[in-house]
């Protein structure tokens, strides 16, 4: 690309981290400053890039087999949550939990618990197999059903009876669709949002940003959930916005010359690596 095809850049300043993960880390880096190594449940954030600046300082990544097996040692729990039978392992074993449980998660947790406990029936609207979700249902003993889709319901024999949540990261609007949609089917519905305002009020700021500019970079890992919708977003309001995870996916063939770019992410995007994208665009 000529010097003249210089691009004017500019990153979303409400993108990055949300407030969970940024505790999370804070708890992660403060441990490792002072120690040679801490063992994290699951990747402390879906951002691959991220994962490895974390390992490179000692972060030591594992999965609940694993987790089994240790003894008397420091595991950290990521924003993401945990369900109650990592507790109980950590008690027999001996481990220290360094609990970095989102506050939001938390909270909705102990409301999941609570209407499981007064007998309740219990639909989770969520992704299947998403660490938040495996934590959610299990304060039900594996009782709530979950689904990502209604149409996933239309299989299920479901009382008339229920109490619906959602795990944090969901649309709004697709909760409240859920919601009307079964009472539309004569389910008597007590429906609690449980949805992460920080995270749903990106959908709005998204739309706003992703307009003003000719081309936009969204920058998040290919495992977060939260990423994919919210790309989603920025490729309604600007058909010219593209999916990378770091600065190896860019293609110079996406701009043309004096083209206006915003770069933006995921609630697990580092603000670090969206500079990162910048100073490679204005490289060019």
């Amino acid at each position: 690309m000529p010097e003249e095809y210089s691009l004017a850049v500019t990153i979303d300043k409400a993108s990055g981290f949300c407030f969970g993960v940024v505790y999370a880390i804070d708890m992660a880096e403060d441990i490792l400053d002072n120690e040679e190594y801490l063992y994290c449940l699951g990747d402390i954030v879906h951002n691959d890039e991220e994962v490895r600046r974390l390992t490179d300082k000692g972060l030591r990544i594992i999965d609940h087999e694993q987790l089994q097996h240790l003894y008397r040692e420091k595991v950290l729990i990521r924003a993401h949550g945990e369900a109650p039978s990592t507790y109980e392992l950590a008690l027999k074993n001996e481990l220290t939990l360094i609990d970095a449980s989102c506050p939001v998660v938390l909270k909705l947790q102990n409301r999941i618990k609570n209407s499981h406990d007064d007998g309740e029936q219990i639909l989770i609207f969520g992704k299947h197999g998403h660490a938040e979700v495996i934590g959610l249902q299990g304060q039900t003993d594996g009782k709530a059903i979950v689904f990502q889709d209604i149409a996933e319901l239309d299989e299920v024999d479901l009382p008339g009876k229920f109490t619906l949540y959602s795990q944090t990261t969901k649309s709004t609007d697709k909760f409240y669709g859920i919601k009307d949609e079964l009472i539309s089917r004569g389910h008597d519905v007590k429906a609690n949002d449980t949805i992460c305002r920080q995270v749903s009020n990106r959908y709005g700021d998204l739309e706003k940003f992703a307009v003003n500019f000719d081309k936009i970079l969204f920058v998040s890992g290919k495992k977060s959930s939260n990423g994919r919708v919210l790309y989603e977003v920025c490729k309604k309001y600007n058909e010219n916005s593209y999916f990378i995870s770091n600065i190896e996916e860019i293609d110079k063939s996406w701009f043309s010359m004096n083209d206006s770019v915003g770069i933006c992410g995921a609630t697990s995007t580092p603000m670090w690596l969206m500079e990162q994208v910048k100073s490679e665009l204005l490289s060019y």
